[in-house]
């Protein structure tokens, strides 16, 4: 499923704009504290309108802000933008263990999608977009969300892109054998709302977890917590996070 999109690229000062920030990354990375800030930026925002869906419908409890995959006793909560990068290096290092353990049964994987990067996508909206296309998927066909959510970050656009337009969010389902989202990412705006809400939430707290407070507002992405715990390894390091899901 995973399939190649073509993204655009910009050139001159974006893109040195782009390698700094990749640079930066890196040495973030190897210090172990890389996270995309939820701060700074003032890229143009479009802000969704339509009113928010309540309750849960297929995979989505758009009451507690998360899309749900696995049914294990186990609880796995990641807060991500799908445009962040160091989220993308942490589905890379760490989603195959993730997504076996959904599989086997060990945990609940319950995704928390937010948007704060829409100011690094040119003005399209993309963290908003891709997170209403997941939320399209998990609501569609729920066994397929996981998927989806590994497919959006096997085709990670680069931060100061105009991202992947909604026809290429619908084909990457189709491709994926999902379900064609494409009426669905048309009148997604509720779904928009609800991302937004989330990050929103996300800032001012406090973040609870099974009706247990755990952090007081979400300091950037990607927040991984097993069973109430952070996650405060190197996102990259598969051997330390394997480590502390088996042991929390």
């Amino acid at each position: 499923m995973r399939s190649t999109t073509s993204l655009r690229r910009s050139s001159g000062r974006r893109a040195g704009v782009r390698a700094l920030g990749a640079a930066l990354i890196a040495i973030a990375l190897v210090a172990g504290t890389a996270a995309c800030s939820l701060v700074g930026g003032n890229g143009s925002v479009p802000v969704a309108t339509a009113k928010a869906p309540t309750g849960t419908d297929g995979a989505v409890n758009f009451d507690d802000g998360y899309i749900k995959a696995g049914t294990g006793t186990k609880h796995v909560d990641i807060w991500f933008d799908p445009m962040c990068p160091v989220c993308g290096a942490f589905e890379k290092a760490n989603g195959d263990t993730l997504a076996k353990a959904v599989s086997d049964g060990t945990i609940t994987l319950r995704l928390h999608p937010l948007t704060f990067l829409d100011r690094a996508s040119n003005g399209t909206g993309y963290s908003t977009r891709a997170s209403a296309a997941l939320t399209c998927v998990a609501v569609k066909e729920p066994n397929s969300a996981l998927d989806y959510y590994t497919a959006l970050f096997a085709n990670q656009p680069e931060e100061n892109s105009n991202g992947l337009t909604n026809e290429q969010l619908a084909k990457l389902a189709t491709d994926g054998g999902m379900t064609d989202i494409t009426d669905c990412l048309g009148r997604s705006g509720p779904y928009q709302a609800w991302a937004q809400a989330n990050t929103a939430h996300s800032q001012t707290g406090p973040i609870t977890v099974d009706g247990t407070k755990v952090l007081d507002t979400i300091q950037g992405t990607p927040t991984v917590l097993v069973d109430g715990k952070q996650f405060t390894g190197k996102v990259d390091d598969s051997a330390a996070f394997t480590s502390f899901l088996a042991k929390n």
